[in-house]
């Protein structure tokens, strides 16, 4: 039998291949990317709460916790906005690509927050990933809206992922995600309330596209993040680093098959997009070292 740790590491990829599955979904679903959030994110939420009832977590939070936890909320909301945009007007191969530039971000925004000095080999590797993209933007010059909304969707991501990194260190983790993508709900609703406004079309989804939907909140959301927090628990940060890397490989294999010739591009494309994962895992391995031989000292 597979121990837990080689079992939890099989889950993981598990739940990696599902997140690549969420860009597909976003291109299957007809929807435009505002109700298609809108949608995920309360059904999400719904399914978080029945979890949170059937395991009896505390709902109970601070107001100045609750401040923080809306403006992250407000922050993931734009991030997948931007996110199934990209999608919607380029595809997904584009898409998962340039998701990959998120771990450059965070290289960068972290000595923001953190207070620390930025390293020198992130900005060599913020060289290259600025080059790789470079390749990317010259050859496929159909792509360049979805390219820049998705390298919004990536920086979005990198700030989320270091504001709620900061709360998920003190506060309970499935507690944060509700109250967050609840937030992300309201701050929507707002949006459309006073801009846009919900009409009959909003609501009316063919049966297949409230499949896909029904999937995108409860596995690839409610499941995949509850699952997540689980594994980290058997797992070091750096072998799920590097499993969350396979996100855009996954997914953009994922797309071919699904989706096909729609998902054809250009050789030139693929080496960049190469080289921005290799740069990617190649700075985490590099932090790994560096953090194991600060450990032994």
């Amino acid at each position: 039998m597979l121990n837990d740790k080689l079992k939890n590491y099989f889950h993981l990829h598990f739940i990696v291949f599902i997140w690549g599955f969420t860009a597909v979904l976003g291109a299957l679903i007809s929807i435009d990317a505002i109700p298609l959030v809108w949608y995920r994110m309360l059904l999400a939420s719904g399914f978080i709460l029945l979890f949170i009832g059937a395991t009896k977590l505390s709902l109970r939070i601070t107001r100045k916790m609750g401040i923080g936890f809306l403006f992250a909320g407000l922050l993931i909301a734009l991030h997948w906005l931007t996110f199934f945009k990209a999608i919607k007007v380029s595809n997904v191969s584009v898409t998962l690509a340039m998701m990959s530039t998120g771990a450059f971000f965070t290289s960068l925004l972290e000595p923001l927050f953190y207070k620390r000095k930025i390293i020198w080999y992130e900005l060599l590797f913020g060289a290259i990933v600025i080059a790789a993209l470079y390749m990317i933007f010259n050859v496929e010059l159909d792509y360049v809206e979805g390219i820049i909304y998705a390298l919004i969707s990536a920086l979005l991501s990198a700030l989320f992922s270091i504001i709620n990194g900061q709360y998920a260190q003190r506060y309970n983790a499935t507690v944060i995600s509700f109250y967050e993508l609840l937030g992300g709900v309201g701050f929507i609703t707002i949006y459309l309330l006073f801009v846009k406004g919900f009409n009959a079309e909003f609501f009316t989804l063919t049966p297949l596209d409230w499949l896909w939907i029904f999937i995108l909140a409860s596995v690839c959301t409610a499941y995949a993040f509850i699952a997540s927090v689980a594994v980290m628990k058997y797992l070091s940060p750096y072998t799920v680093m590097l499993t969350i890397n396979l996100e855009p490989v996954y997914g953009i294999v994922l797309a071919f098959i699904v989706l096909g010739d729609s998902e054809q591009m250009s050789p030139e494309f693929y080496y960049g997009a190469l080289v921005i994962l290799a740069t990617v895992i190649a700075n985490g391995i590099i932090k790994n070292k560096i953090s194991r031989k600060r450990n032994l000292a």
